[in-house]
């Protein structure tokens, strides 16, 4: 098995690809190893030491670490961990993981899925890329609720991406939408 690696905007930020399906659909984003109790992939990484988020997407894997380690000394650790995972069988989530509720008005209902088409045609696949991930959460007011995964996650320029990029991006096709603001998990 041949795992390639790239990096991100997030220096703290490796982007592992493994040269299979990771998730059959959507993202799964664990910033503490507790919440990766729901995946023996995830929950794998964390048991490395300096492992602070792992992050899943379709076909790749962000880990970010911590200060205490560098990339040279942790990667080969990360690279045994998902490499032992995919031969041993294991499925990555576990078959009663739940994902987070939207909150939409029901009045705002195709609205929403409106933005939702714009987030996964224009948005998604560029954050991707550069190994996170940007989940729609809500719209109520005007008001879009995004998550930021993986990479994105405390990346310096995450903020930037959000406002200036995927607001500007909102407001231009859909009138209703005022603003976008960036919720925890």
């Amino acid at each position: 098995m041949f795992i390639e690696t790239d990096v991100t905007p997030n220096p703290a930020t490796l982007k592992f690809l493994p040269g299979r399906t990771v998730l059959e659909q959507g993202s799964a984003d664990f910033d503490r190893a507790e919440a990766a109790s729901i995946s023996p992939l995830a929950a794998a990484l964390f048991e490395l030491p300096a492992v602070e988020r792992v992050f899943l997407g379709t076909d790749f894997i962000s880990v970010t670490k911590s200060d205490a380690m560098d990339w040279p000394a942790l990667k080969p650790q990360v690279l045994g961990a998902i490499m032992e995972h995919f031969l041993s069988g294991r499925p990555v989530m576990a078959s009663d993981a739940r994902l987070a509720d939207e909150d939409v008005d029901p009045a705002d209902r195709e609205i929403a899925d409106q933005i939702k088409e714009l987030l996964d045609a224009r948005v998604r696949p560029a954050v991707a890329g550069d190994g996170g991930d940007i989940v729609f959460r809500g719209f109520r007011a005007g008001v879009v609720t995004l998550h930021m995964q993986g990479a994105c996650s405390g990346c310096p320029s995450s903020t930037a991406t959000l406002k200036m990029g995927i607001e500007n991006l909102l407001r231009h096709y859909v009138p209703e939408v005022t603003s976008v603001e960036q919720v925890a998990a």
